[in-house]
């Protein structure tokens, strides 16, 4: 169990690593979606680039893994308002289909529950049981 857990937390530190390069890839792809009532949307891209780059990869050193988990589970919540905003302004985003912004929105409840995961201690296993 403690190695898929592990191979679970590398995955998922990729997975972020990955998103957050991908800000400054392309990042009028995340402008284009931030809504409109927060200022200066490429600096907040680069910003949440960053922030996912360093939580991610805070996943793959064990002192770092619960702040790193607690960052992310932090950051969907945020994104999670950002998803709202492309469904209630679906009209906007004409080349997303509607399942497709409500499936953006579902997606986030398991990616907090995989890094909400993380956030806990280690039991140490009891006496005379194996690994």
């Amino acid at each position: 169990m403690k190695q898929l857990k592990q191979g679970m937390r590398y995955l998922l530190g990729l997975f972020f690593v990955l998103a957050g390069v991908y800000h400054f890839v392309n990042p009028g792809f995340y402008t284009n979606i931030m809504p409109d009532y927060l200022p200066m949307h490429y600096p907040l891209v680069l910003l949440s680039g960053v922030t996912e780059v360093l939580a991610g990869a805070m996943l793959f050193y064990g002192p770092t893994v619960r702040p790193g988990a607690w960052g992310i589970v932090a950051m969907l919540f945020v994104f999670f308002a950002v998803h709202v905003h492309m469904l209630v302004h679906a009209d906007r985003y004409s080349n997303v289909p509607v399942w497709g912004l409500w499936l953006r929105i579902l997606v986030q409840f398991p990616f907090i529950a995989w890094a909400w995961w993380f956030t806990r201690p280690e039991k140490p296993l009891l006496k005379g049981s194996k690994a």
